[in-house]
């Protein structure tokens, strides 16, 4: 296939523990939605709950996933928006304050980044920075609620905003490896934001509702009201946990643990006969060994109640508890459980579906999944950002992102 040169192309990358996903999205002239043109996935080796530990083996997972959908689509890839992901990502709300300089007391663009600056200069602990910032509301001379106030007139502007932070060790890691991969960093985006981009309604967020994106090695929360987001965290725990666990509990590896969550294992599996057997070397596993299927939904429920009670307490700790008219959309490859929309609605006591990306065109059948949820998002969020991945030129930029590539590997 021929390389396309059209500047309107748009990557996300989502840098998971268990697989790495490359989308690229066409965005036409006089399209309203966005048409995916390539797919890449490639098993993720050398990371570990959202963090680099390899970074050798992570740029081998990357660039095979990056090649992949390089074929599909015909583009040559330099440049993507990237996930964030691991526990040592936090976040909090921060307000700030500026009063406005003009003297006819309009504000513009310029008097909201500096209220923006204001709210971002928080206290953080040596090797902690700043991933994201969202304003999610200005004030100006005691109103409240505005969404934008530019153009209005008022002498104090407030914004309050939700920040993200992480580790910085963690993020140049990743950031490291994605450079030896031969990709430029167009933005980063949190794994739980970038889904919810990509599966939550205006009306959900309006109403108020939550993304938990259940991932390999971690849970990502996402809590939105009044349309914007209000709270989001990264639990250490996902559905590879719940592998871990089934491999422990048959005494197998978990290629064959995974065989046997992805064929038997159901969320509500309802009443299971205490006669009903697994037998493991069905499925590959060494010395013929047989497990009740009540023993094994019993090591599934344990884990998925750990998860939910860990995502309930992170809802009671910002008053939304059984608060969310909106309820929670569950994504990430964890969601593809049978029945984990009726035990997180049991769970959490909130309505409860399971989340698919939409308002694409071109290899939907390919993304339409709610593992593909965050690198759908991350997509979105490049196309959002307003920079292309320009195409122009396309052999000399890969010569170009060879050359940045050999000056990054003598960077300490």
């Amino acid at each position: 296939m021929a390389a396309r040169s059209q500047d309107n192309i748009y990557i996300g990358l989502d840098i998971g523990s268990t697989k790495v996903c490359c989308i690229v999205g066409l965005l036409e002239a006089e399209a309203v939605n966005p048409s995916v043109i390539g797919v890449g996935v490639a098993p993720a080796e050398g990371l570990r709950r959202g963090e680099v530990i390899d970074i050798e083996e992570t740029v081998s997972s990357i660039t095979a996933a990056v090649d992949e959908a390089e074929r599909i689509s015909g583009v040559p890839i330099d440049r993507a928006t990237i996930n964030i992901d691991g526990a040592h990502v936090l976040s909090q709300n921060s307000t700030g304050v500026i009063a406005v300089g003009r003297a006819d007391q309009e504000i513009t663009i310029e008097d909201v980044r500096r209220a923006e600056e204001a709210a971002s200069a928080i206290q953080l602990p040596p090797n902690r920075e700043i991933i994201q910032m969202f304003p999610r509301s200005f004030s100006l001379d005691g109103q409240t609620n505005i969404k934008d106030p530019v153009g209005m007139n008022g002498v104090r502007l407030e914004v309050e905003t939700h920040i993200v932070t992480g580790a910085t060790p963690a993020i140049k890691n990743l950031q490291r490896s994605v450079y030896q991969a031969g990709i430029d960093i167009e933005g980063q985006s949190l794994v739980p934001v970038a889904a919810a981009r990509a599966v939550l309604t205006k009306k959900q967020m309006e109403l108020g509702a939550a993304v938990i994106d259940i991932g390999g090695g971690t849970t990502g929360i996402a809590v939105y009201e009044e349309g914007e987001i209000l709270y989001s965290s990264i639990l250490p725990v996902g559905s590879g946990h719940i592998t871990n666990d089934i491999a422990i509990g048959l005494r197998t590896d978990v290629e064959v643990a995974e065989k046997v969550k992805l064929k038997y294992v159901k969320a509500n599996p309802g009443r299971i006969s205490s006669t009903e057997k697994v037998r493991i070397d069905e499925l590959g596993g060494d010395g013929g060994g047989i497990i009740s299927k009540r023993d094994l939904h019993d090591i599934v429920q344990a884990r998925l109640e750990e998860i939910f009670h860990m995502v309930q307490q992170e809802f009671r700790n910002v008053g939304k508890a059984g608060m969310l008219p909106g309820g929670v959309v569950l994504t990430g490859g964890g969601a593809k459980m049978p029945g984990i929309d009726e035990f997180a609605k049991d769970a959490l006591k909130l309505p409860a579906i399971i989340g698919q990306p939409s308002g694409l065109t071109g290899l939907i059948d390919k993304v339409h999944d709610p593992a593909f949820a965050a690198p759908v998002g991350l997509m979105f969020e490049n196309m959002h950002a307003g920079v292309p991945a320009d195409r122009t030129n396309a052999r000399i930029g890969q010569t170009v992102t060879r050359l940045r590539q050999t000056l990054r590997n003598l960077l300490p």
